[in-house]
């Protein structure tokens, strides 16, 4: 009985694999397209290479076509737009997940009410709205413009997380602390944000991603190269269908997805410490 029910779990394992791995394939064979095709002079029927060469790369070292900023002013921008936004994410939702989990004052069920119906808002609906903010604010054809408006769409739901993993601290160490004399302060500096370290650690991967990766903000309110991202550049190179070079696409797409790509591999064990709304295992 307990070989067959050994046997049962192998195979539920075995087809859970299998699926992982099937699901992935797509996904691996896309990034083994672009890696081809970016050092290939040419891929015949669009998969097959003709030849090797460093060409597609030579962005790296000169500007491919007039008009374009260099690529690693481009790169600069773009870890300014993610840390920035990173930043401002996790120092407001960090405080105001606190003052809402352990403070209770007027408007408290409102204020939630309103944070989670904000973030239900797709940013696209409001980029009339902010283009006109950040032109008053003379925030155009700036990466801090964007900083600003990415961050302040994605709070509301970092509120929400930083709220979940507050409410599973337990109430006695923080009580035990005021007792001794600790300020609230104190308090939040020494004994909560350790025991909330995973909730902010996930908050800050994905405030992070979400500024790499924005695009529609970018190319809505930045026109000046010198202050693309590497969404801009990207989409640049795109353009025209018709006269898309495409080995130099994938370069600049391989070169775009490295460096996120390593930042996920290097933090993905702060995401399993998470589960929705608290800490892993519960409190």
């Amino acid at each position: 009985m307990v070989r067959g029910e050994k046997r049962e779990v192998d195979f539920l394992k075995i087809g859970i694999y299998a699926f992982l791995f099937l699901a992935s394939l797509p996904i691996f064979l896309g990034f083994l397209w672009l890696f081809i095709g970016s050092v290939s002079k040419s891929l015949t029927y669009g998969i097959i290479p003709e030849g090797l060469s460093l060409r597609n790369w030579r962005f790296l070292w000169k500007i491919p076509y007039p008009g374009y900023p260099d690529v690693w002013l481009t790169l600069l921008n773009t870890l300014f737009l993610a840390f920035g936004v990173m930043i401002i994410v996790v120092a407001v939702s960090t405080m105001a997940g606190y003052v809402i989990s352990r403070m209770k004052f007027p408007g408290r069920s409102f204020l939630l009410a309103s944070t989670l119906i904000l973030h239900a808002f797709p940013a696209i609906t409001l980029l009339i709205g902010l283009y006109y903010v950040l032109r008053v604010l003379n925030l155009l054809d700036s990466v801090m413009g964007v900083i600003l408006a990415k961050a302040g769409l994605f709070i509301p739901f970092a509120i929400w997380i930083m709220k979940g993993f507050f409410d599973g601290v337990s109430w006695d160490m923080e009580m035990s602390a005021l007792i001794d004399g600790a300020s609230r302060f104190q308090v939040f500096r020494k004994i909560m944000l350790p025991m909330v370290g995973p909730g902010i650690a996930g908050i800050s991967i994905f405030a992070f991603i979400t500024g790499w990766s924005e695009f529609i903000f970018v190319i809505t309110f930045i026109r000046k190269p010198s202050a693309w991202t590497l969404t801009s550049y990207v989409n640049s190179i795109i353009g025209d269908f018709r006269f898309v070079d495409f080995g130099l696409l994938a370069a600049i797409s391989l070169f775009y997805v490295i460096p996120v790509l390593l930042f996920f591999i290097f933090t993905q064990k702060y995401l399993m410490q998470i589960t929705v709304g608290g800490l892993k295992g519960g409190r």
